[in-house]
C-alpha cells in the first residue's frame, strides 16, 4: 500500500522532531518523556523515597524519568495494556486498568503503603469518532481519579492527561471537589496541534 500524503508528512515531521531526536540521544523510549520532565522541573513532583504509580506507562518513557529522578530510592509501579520492556527499579503490570483483577494486582504490589504520586498518561484506542473517543478518554481519567482518591497520601499529587473539548469543564469541577488545588499544564513537548493538556491536582480533601 502506497503511503498517503498525510502519513508521509507525519513521518517527516516525526523524524525531524526536536524531542524525538533528543529522546534518541538521551536514551528515552519516547518524546513523551519531556512532558513529564518539564512538569517536574516546574512543579517538583519527584523526590527520592516516593511511591509512584504510572498508569498508561508503555513504552515506558515516563517510568524512565521517574526511576532516574528517584535515584533508586522509592517504589515505582507501571501499568499498561501493552507490553513494556523492563526498566531498572520499576515493577510492571501488563493488563487493562479497567479489569478488577489487574487493579487487585496493583493493590497487592502496593500493600498498605499510600501513594505519593499518581501519573496517568492513559488514552483510549481511537475509533475516529471524536465524541466517542472523547468520552472514552474521560472514562479513563475518571478511573485514574478514583484510584487516586483511594490511594493517594494526603500530601500526594495527581497528574492526568485530558483532552480539551466536551467533558473538560465537568472533569475539572470533579477534580476540584477532591483536591484543594487544580492547575493545567501544557508542556512544550506536547504538540501544538494536540488538544491534550494535563491537570495537576494536589491537596486531597
Amino acid at each position: 500500500m502506497k503511503p498517503s500524503k498525510t502519513s508521509k508528512a507525519w513521518l517527516n515531521e516525526h523524524v525531524h522532531d526536536h524531542y524525538v531526536q533528543r529522546a534518541r540521544s538521551e536514551g528515552y523510549r519516547a518524546r513523551a518523556a519531556y512532558k513529564l520532565v518539564e512538569i517536574d522541573d516546574r512543579d517538583r513532583l519527584l523526590r527520592p523515597g516516593m511511591a509512584v504509580v504510572d498508569l498508561g506507562a508503555a513504552p515506558g518513557s515516563w517510568s524512565q524519568v521517574v526511576s532516574q529522578r528517584l535515584g533508586g530510592r522509592g517504589q515505582v509501579i507501571a501499568l499498561d495494556l501493552l507490553p513494556m520492556a523492563p526498566i531498572a527499579g520499576v515493577e510492571f503490570i501488563e493488563g487493562d486498568f479497567e479489569d478488577d483483577a489487574v487493579l487487585r494486582r496493583l493493590e497487592g504490589l502496593l500493600g498498605p503503603r499510600s501513594v505519593d504520586l499518581v501519573l496517568s498518561d492513559m488514552a483510549p484506542n481511537l475509533s475516529g469518532v471524536a465524541s466517542v473517543d472523547q468520552a472514552r478518554a474521560y472514562a479513563l481519567a475518571e478511573l485514574a481519579l478514583e484510584f487516586a482518591e483511594q490511594r493517594l497520601a494526603p500530601s500526594g499529587r495527581f497528574v492526568v492527561k485530558v483532552f480539551q473539548g466536551a467533558g473538560f469543564d465537568d472533569f475539572r469541577r470533579h477534580l476540584a471537589t477532591v483536591f484543594a488545588t487544580v492547575a493545567v499544564r501544557k508542556p512544550k513537548a506536547s504538540r501544538d496541534r494536540s488538544s491534550e493538556v494535563y491537570f495537576l491536582a494536589s491537596g486531597r480533601k
